[in-house]
């Protein structure tokens, strides 16, 4: 796969850890992956784990890679950046950031305008390799430098290009946040099933079977998701008697409002953590 030689974690939390996996799972060799970790247990961990080479520090961890991959939390980000950002001044390495709420121009800010730049945000399910990633680049960042990203990213799920960066506010509202809506949505589920009478292990697979059917069947399906719900919808049967009472709940109006009050508090964290 195209990862571009060479690649730096700076970080080694869930995140990375799930990279560097889907990473070594696709054939990346150890040997080629470096990851900067603060904590000794987690280095040893990771060692143990992958087989990659650790450091404690971050600038040692980037000499002479190809790609930095910034995995560290948003709070981190201003700091961990302007420490390494002149250790790279003479490197060409293309930075690819996973922190949520970094807008590309603090990544300029804090790497220059000169280098390549990618921003991402990937999803919780991606350490399980199911996981959902938005790319973001400025124009300057290369055609071969998007792919190596993509490449990455890919490692753990789907990955999409957006064409303005003010479509990831909109986008950690829907992938960044939305397992939790539906992980909400089976909680209330199984527990409505378990208050009609259902044992609680039976609610609880036939949840997750069904949520994970209903996945499924919507990716392979060539229809839209409202064909999808006519065809499992009778005239006068079931289905249709729930489906009103969650219409009449306004279930659609309430889902709207969440996912606009989470993309507007994702404008508030990159204004917070994107500070100069």
């Amino acid at each position: 796969m195209n990862t571009g030689g060479r690649l730096a974690f700076i970080g080694g939390g869930n995140m990375a850890a799930a990279l560097v996996g889907g990473l070594l799972r696709r054939g990346v060799p150890p040997t080629q992956i470096a990851v900067a970790e603060p904590h000794e247990e987690r280095r040893r961990w990771l060692r143990a784990q992958f087989g990659v080479e650790t450091f404690s520090d971050n600038t040692l961890a980037a000499a002479q890679s190809d790609v930095i991959v910034l995995a560290v939390k948003p709070q981190a980000m201003r700091e961990v950046s302007l420490a390494l950002a002149p250790r790279l001044a003479e490197s060409t390495a293309l930075v690819i950031s996973v922190a949520a709420g970094i807008p590309l121009a603090a990544l300029e800010r804090w790497f220059g305008t000169r280098r390549g730049i990618v921003r991402t945000m990937p999803n919780r399910p991606a350490l399980n390799g199911y996981g959902a990633t938005a790319l973001v680049a400025p124009e300057r960042t290369g055609r071969s430098q998007r792919e190596r990203a993509e490449s990455i990213m890919g490692a753990v799920g789907v990955t999409v290009w957006l064409t303005d960066e003010s479509q990831m506010d909109v986008v950690t509202a829907l992938s960044g946040s939305g397992p939790a809506y539906f992980f909400l949505f089976m909680e209330a589920l199984e527990a409505a099933a378990r208050d009609l009478g259902l044992a609680g292990e039976v609610a609880h697979r036939l949840t997750l079977a069904t949520a994970l059917g209903a996945a499924r069947l919507a990716d392979e399906a060539a229809e839209p998701l409202a064909t999808l719900r006519e065809q499992v919808t009778s005239k006068g049967g079931t289905t249709e008697a729930a489906l009103a009472v969650l219409e009449t709940a306004e279930l659609r109006a309430t889902i709207a409002r969440a996912v606009a009050a989470a993309a507007r508090r994702s404008v508030e964290l990159a204004a917070e953590f994107g500070l100069p």
